[in-house]
């Protein structure tokens, strides 16, 4: 996968996911050598020569018309997501890399702070772009079961789920999950793709877990702004949970995301267990933030 652009290694994997049929071709007999779609196929749906894919897959062509990229777009189906990291990796083979964002700020605003603690029993917590825990209430805590047995500076949503020994036990829809986490970090790298922090998570997940990294090459880009998930408790049992995944202004991409469930049901009740469990920390000591440059 070394050979030629991010670009390239872009419509390999995401061409290597569409089925013949998906698209409406006929697939043939016997087995295919190549999964997913052949280049020749994927050429024809977008109207290009297949010598012209070919050059662009290489990365020897590197200035696609937008015309040829929203026809690649909808050739390989993809997402809104996935066509907007489409147009940035264009940009980029064309020596036109996004503009990089600030050093993520670490430091959690008093204000959310006191907003963590005003609505429990819900879980809360911070995260940074790359799913750092900056900050947390003790339900948002808790409800990652052994994450504070790492330290401050190494808990991290996404490192948990794929590192942690809890980690795959927690979610009843772990692959879901999982692919959702890996495709929010391919978001991340396409708005900042050399981002310090961003490398050093991702390569020390890509050794670590092969999950991750084969998640990591589908290429898949996915944001999640809310909805519902399922969790396997170890200390107050089976819960489903509705989300929002809230921006925060003015911090770089720092994300509020909060748990709710209604009233007098047995997720609310798993919430104040939750809640009502023996004290721990629920954020870093005052000052203990990490700096700018910390290692993840």
């Amino acid at each position: 996968m070394s050979e030629g652009t991010e670009l390239g290694r872009f419509l390999r994997a995401r061409r290597g996911q569409v089925r013949p049929q998906d698209v409406g071709l006929r697939a043939g007999t016997g087995v295919r050598r190549t999964p997913g779609l052949r280049r020749e196929e994927l050429a024809t749906l977008a109207g290009v020569s297949v010598d012209y894919y070919t050059r662009l897959e290489r990365g020897r062509e590197t200035r696609p018309s937008p015309a040829v990229v929203a026809a690649l777009g909808e050739a390989l189906q993809l997402s809104d997501d996935a066509l907007h990291r489409l147009h940035e990796l264009v940009a980029l083979a064309a020596g036109q890399p996004p503009t990089p964002s600030p050093r993520p700020a670490r430091t959690v605003r008093e204000s959310l702070r006191v907003l963590l603690e005003t609505v429990r029993p819900a879980p809360a917590y911070v995260v940074s772009r790359t799913n750092d825990v900056l900050a947390a209430n003790r339900p948002g805590l808790r409800l990652f079961s052994g994450i504070t047995d790492w330290p401050w500076e190494h808990r991290n949503i996404t490192r948990y789920m794929f590192l942690h020994p809890m980690g795959r036990k927690l979610y009843r829809d772990w692959e879901e999950m999982a692919a959702h986490s890996a495709g929010h970090l391919r978001a991340v790298a396409g708005a900042d793709p050399d981002m310090p922090e961003l490398a050093q998570l991702v390569g020390e997940l890509v050794v670590k877990s092969p999950e991750f990294a084969r998640l990591w090459e589908r290429y898949d880009v996915k944001e999640r702004g809310g909805g519902e998930k399922h969790f396997r408790h170890p200390e107050v049992g089976s819960l489903c949970l509705s989300f929002e995944v809230m921006t925060i202004s003015r911090t770089d991409g720092q994300r509020l995301v909060t748990y709710q469930a209604p009233p007098g049901t047995p997720d609310h009740d798993a919430m104040l267990l939750l809640d009502m469990a023996s004290p721990e920390e629920a954020a870093p000591p005052e000052g203990a933030e990490r700096q700018e440059g910390a290692e993840l």
